[in-house]
């Protein structure tokens, strides 16, 4: 199962480290204001107060070993940039960077971020789904137990009906339409069969969500 760290606990990164926890990954949460950390260290597997600027701390975490990191820090953008060199530069795996504005994104691009996200386009919740499969394009949250998301065909569905896939009967979802290219089939029947790179509009329970998404 994926490790994920979160550096910097504002609004964004609480949201990324509360959704992931929930979904039962693995969280390390680190932020410099001991209130943040107090206020997450029972939600997530580990909260550290630490600066982010300081190697050598983020080197005693293990920081390298996990498999995303998320680099949250909020309005400095010198910090925010220099801890993810520094991230690239311990060799972490993945290591996804937020950004305040379009030049912002570019230089973060430039210095090697693997993703960059715009908290004013992508809320957290949205940005720690899509970290934990590459197959989810988007999820919105309808109430505290129900979401629908979109997702890429599974590569084991294609070429089956929706009845053969047996995606109401074995896990409990619904699909309400099928993005074909530039067409769009609501309300897809049961015959209807699953095309590669067709995108799935799901809607069910998250639990049940969360078993499509790690597929």
């Amino acid at each position: 199962m994926k490790q994920f760290a979160i550096i910097g606990l504002g609004r964004f990164g609480t949201s990324v480290a509360l959704t992931l926890s929930r979904m039962g990954y693995d969280v390390l949460a680190v932020d410099t204001c001991e209130e943040k950390i107090n206020n997450i260290i029972e939600h997530v597997t580990h909260a550290v107060q630490v600066d982010a600027m300081d190697e050598q701390a983020l080197k005693a975490l293990g920081i390298r070993n996990f498999d995303v990191v998320i680099v949250a820090i909020g309005q400095d953008v010198q910090s925010n940039v220099l801890v993810t060199v520094m991230l690239k530069e311990m060799g972490v795996k993945t290591v996804v960077s937020k950004a305040q504005s379009e030049l912002h994104g570019k230089v973060l691009e430039k210095v090697g971020a693997d993703k960059i996200v715009f908290p004013e386009r992508d809320m957290g919740v949205r940005v720690a789904h899509a970290l934990v499969s590459k197959n989810i394009l988007d999820h919105i949250n309808l109430s505290p137990h129900h979401s629908i998301i979109e997702l890429i065909a599974p590569t084991e569905f294609v070429g089956k009906t929706l009845a053969e896939s047996a995606l109401r009967m074995k896990h409990g979802v619904t699909v309400l339409a099928i993005r074909r290219g530039d067409d769009i089939i609501i309300s897809p029947g049961a015959k209807q069969v699953i095309k590669e790179n067709d995108i799935l509009v799901v809607v069910g329970r998250n639990e049940r969500l969360q078993s499509l998404e790690e597929r």
